[in-house]
């Protein structure tokens, strides 16, 4: 499974504004992400509810996820990849908005 680690830097955490934008990136990249931190299992990163009702704060780490079940090779690996980076850099960016 494809993962990636990042911190939340929002002010507010993934909470209205920010998890509104990150939840359009998710959908935008067409895959099925899922965001995990300790002591929660991973919600589906493509719902603004699911995201918002896990109480990702400002500073907790998190993971992103792919399982290579749902990619069903319809994305290479390296691509499912490279959409977690650019997730994580835009969870790490957000504490300018």
């Amino acid at each position: 499974m494809p993962t990636h680690k990042a911190v939340v830097t929002a002010s507010v955490g993934l909470h209205a504004r920010p998890a509104a934008i990150f939840v359009r990136a998710v959908t935008d990249t067409g895959l099925p992400v899922t965001i995990a931190k300790a002591g929660i299992n991973g919600v589906d990163a493509r719902s603004l509810l699911h995201v918002m009702t896990a109480d990702f704060q400002h500073g907790c780490e998190v993971e992103l996820g792919i399982s290579e079940n749902a990619l069903n090779g319809a994305v290479s690996r390296e691509k499912a990849e490279d959409a977690l980076r650019g997730l994580a850099v835009l969870l790490e960016s957000q504490g300018a908005l």
